[in-house]
């Protein structure tokens, strides 16, 4: 199952069942579950350990050291799940310190040439497009969509099933449902998302009505939130309040608010 040009440390742990096809590079602490396919000129390299079925397309770089200055060589580490794809280039960075992994869960699908830096947590069932750019520290909840040549700045967060068109940046956090449009502005829920996931009309009625009541009362964000947190109590409710609730980097305004009426309010 290695072909004769790969290159495999003697000490790499390698199910049987893996498959290494021609000049891949796989380094001593790697460790690869079963059914993997690690593609041409694909490095595999750091204490990297990979679940079952994942597929490591042509010319990955999975667990190279972070882009961080201040990391001096510790081993550090990247963790991923199981049933990933790695598009063409993606690069995956293990911590940048021993006491925090890198990690990437399940089912996700990462395009080509997109990176996703040092200390990152990225859920599962997250797609993430062509030459998009996740900084260091980032979290990516579970089935958020990250389009084409997105930016997200490190320690942002990405809700759940929240949606990046393309070429979008943010710098500050992304809630639950929501879209993101242009630089650190959203647009409403991302609908259809909400409908592929299995959301009941009436589940994304009650969403629209508290993203109203958060995003477009004209009140400041923290007495809306006040207010929301007294009207809605579903599951789904309490998701984004608790987002919003939590968040250090501030959240992302809605478009229908100016940035000068935003910089008085908040």
């Amino acid at each position: 199952m290695i072909h004769p040009t790969a290159i495999v440390h003697p000490k790499a742990q390698l199910d049987p069942t893996v498959s290494v096809e021609p000049y891949a590079l796989i380094d001593e602490h790697v460790i690869v579950g079963a059914n993997c396919r690690i593609g041409p000129h694909a490095h595999l390299t750091g204490h990297t350990t990979s679940g079952a079925n994942n597929s490591f397309h042509t010319g990955c770089v999975i667990g190279d050291a972070p882009q961080d200055l201040k990391y001096k060589g510790e081993p550090t580490r990247l963790r991923i799940g199981e049933g990933n794809v790695f598009r063409e280039h993606v690069t995956l960075h293990r911590s940048n310190d021993e006491a925090e992994e890198t990690v990437i869960g399940s089912h996700n699908f990462l395009m080509a040439h997109c990176h996703v830096g040092h200390n990152a947590q990225v859920g599962s069932q997250v797609i993430v497009a062509n030459g998009a750019l996740l900084g260091g520290h980032v979290v990516v909840q579970d089935r958020a969509f990250i389009s084409g040549n997105c930016l997200v700045h490190q320690f942002v967060r990405v809700g759940t099933l929240a949606l990046m068109q393309g070429g979008s940046a943010i710098s500050k956090d992304l809630p639950p449902f929501c879209v993101a449009r242009g630089v650190n502005s959203i647009c409403g829920l991302n609908s259809v998302g909400l409908r592929r996931a299995g959301f009941t009309n009436e589940r994304r009625l009650e969403l629209k009505r508290l993203y109203h009541a958060l995003f477009r009362s004209g009140e400041k964000l923290s007495v809306a939130l006040a207010a929301a947190r007294k009207e809605f109590k579903s599951d789904d409710a309490r998701v984004l309040l608790e987002f919003v609730a939590k968040s250090k980097r501030g959240i992302c305004a809605d478009t229908a608010r100016t940035a000068e009426n935003e910089t008085d309010k908040e």
